[in-house]
């Protein structure tokens, strides 16, 4: 019998598992190019999905590398996984990507893992710290620029941006108190952000649609356009100039 493991260690070792898993594929750029994201993509989401079998054969799993695992309209229990956020950052050779593993319980991600394989770092909703400290009066924005969005609240706010390759990366980024906010509208989907988000609530982040509404998971239909995480301290001014006409 596998041994019994907490939903927040079992979360940790799967996001820390796929890490290993992950930059061993890169090893002595053996691979590269779309084949090594497609390896990659393929074997995190392999192990994982094996893992969660053995040890949450119950659960049901939304992920984006392979089919819904159950039913995910009838539990309350849900694995929101990305086993590889950033494949395009991955395979360029960056450090900026990641691995998310969540549990949302009726549509809230009670335990949530990131981590930051090639940069050596794991964040877990159970023990991160709060943020803290002076404000950065820097945002996230994505290696290609800012949206509109982040633009107008760039523009508002006086903020400077700082490129980040994935959305785990920049999520942790504000998580680590590197930059005060990361505003997205470019769309996404429930397992970009999931575990990136628990960790930022339990980091004692804002995290919302940009209208201020609340995220909820595990929806019939997990595209997720838009959200904003950022420091509270700011929260209201950053919702402020998103609202606002620019």
């Amino acid at each position: 019998m596998p041994v019994r493991l907490s939903d927040a260690d079992l979360a940790a070792h799967l996001a820390e598992g796929a890490g290993e898993i992950l930059n061993g594929i890169r090893h002595r750029d053996l691979l590269d190019g779309r084949v090594v994201g497609d390896v990659g993509d393929m074997l995190a989401q392999a192990w994982i999905s094996t893992v969660l079998r053995v040890h949450r054969p119950h659960d049901a799993v939304l992920s984006e590398e392979a089919e819904d695992v159950g039913d995910r309209s009838t539990t309350s229990r849900v694995w929101i996984i990305d086993p590889l956020d950033g494949t395009s950052e991955f395979s360029l050779g960056t450090d900026n990507w990641a691995v998310h593993v969540a549990l949302a319980v009726d549509g809230v991600p009670e335990v949530a893992a990131v981590s930051l394989p090639a940069q050596g770092e794991l964040f877990r909703s159970d023990t991160v710290d709060e943020v803290m400290g002076p404000l950065t009066g820097r945002l996230a924005v994505s290696r290609y620029g800012h949206s509109y969005h982040s633009a107008a609240v760039a523009d508002r706010l006086r903020m400077g941006a700082v490129q980040i390759g994935s959305a785990g990366a920049k999520a942790m980024a504000v998580v680590r108190g590197d930059v005060d906010a990361y505003v997205h509208s470019g769309g996404q989907y429930e397992w970009d952000n999931c575990a990136p988000v628990g960790v930022a609530l339990a980091a004692g982040l804002h995290c919302s649609r940009i209208d201020g509404r609340p995220i909820t998971y595990n929806n019939p239909q997990p595209y997720m356009p838009d959200f904003v995480i950022c420091r509270s301290e700011i929260a209201d001014a950053v919702l402020d100039a998103l609202s606002t006409p620019w």
